[in-house]
């Protein structure tokens, strides 16, 4: 029940997304073996001849890669082909296999990994970089660090961090956790919460030493702002754009600013 009463709120919400997401359609739709079963994702490709920079975008918890289809469309025209991927039961709308009660950050580090492998011996690209968005840029950050050679840079907003403390207070008194839990108003199962804390993730993220860009908005009350300040001080190549009166998901001047700010930090790491 809940499910479909947030797949009405999404439908919904629609209409608020940038003119681009709605407009620009995929140039290539592709299903690939993953953690769940199938991934589904976008690949945009550039007007530029010659191979060019893959960047892979990872979105946050129950959400989807069309929300994030405005920056696909803005690093697109500044040359990089894009992958915009749905994580398996990674959402309410998503249109990959599996469930949300299936579905941790250790399954969505597997989809990642399945993506990067399924597109490492394309000659259309010169390198990969990956974006990710709060529990996206938890997971980007973690397989970041299993293929340092491999990842050119790394993009986060507001990466979430905080996931494991949050995990930990879901711990019931035997130290266990609930078969089923309510986060964020969506049903997630045992296996999210007992995964998320199978690791220390700013021990694991530390193995990355390529370039870094963190963006995060100093009104953020879901992901505190001091989660990113801490990354910043584990990662050896790490710069941290802090965006006032922006909270957990930039909007408006803060949404312009960070598409900006994201796409000159690839062009510095590209010589451009």
């Amino acid at each position: 029940m809940m499910r479909r009463v947030l797949a009405w709120v999404f439908a919904l919400l629609i209409p608020l997304l940038p003119l681009s997401a709605l407009a620009a359609p995929p140039a290539e739709e592709y299903r690939i073996p993953a953690s769940l079963g199938n991934l589904y994702g976008v690949l945009q490709l550039p007007e530029k001849e010659g191979p060019v920079p893959l960047l892979i975008q990872c979105h946050g918890f129950g959400s989807s890669y069309i929300w994030s289809q405005d920056y696909a469309d803005y690093f697109v025209k500044g040359g990089y082909a894009v992958f915009g991927l749905d994580f398996c039961g990674g959402g309410v709308i998503s249109r990959s296999d599996g469930t949300m009660l299936e579905m941790s950050v250790l399954t969505e580090a597997k989809d990642l990994n399945a993506v990067i492998d399924f597109f490492r011996d394309d000659p259309r690209f010169s390198a990969f970089y990956l974006r990710g968005e709060s529990q996206g840029g938890f997971v980007a950050s973690y397989v970041a660090a299993q293929r340092p050679e491999e990842i050119k840079g790394l993009v986060l907003e507001y990466p979430a961090y905080v996931l494991q403390d949050d995990a930990k207070r879901r711990r019931l008194p035997d130290g266990s956790f609930p078969e089923v839990s309510t986060l964020l108003g969506m049903r997630i199962g045992r296996v999210y919460s007992q995964d998320v804390v199978s690791f220390d993730i700013y021990e694991h993220m530390a193995a990355y030493t390529g370039p870094v860009l963190i963006l995060h908005g100093d009104k953020d009350r879901l992901v505190p702002l001091g989660y990113s300040e801490r990354a910043l001080e584990v990662y050896r190549n790490a710069e941290l754009v802090v965006l006032p009166g922006q909270g957990h998901g930039f909007q408006w001047a803060g949404r312009t600013e960070a598409k900006e700010k994201e796409l000159a930090f690839l062009d510095r790491i590209e010589g451009r």
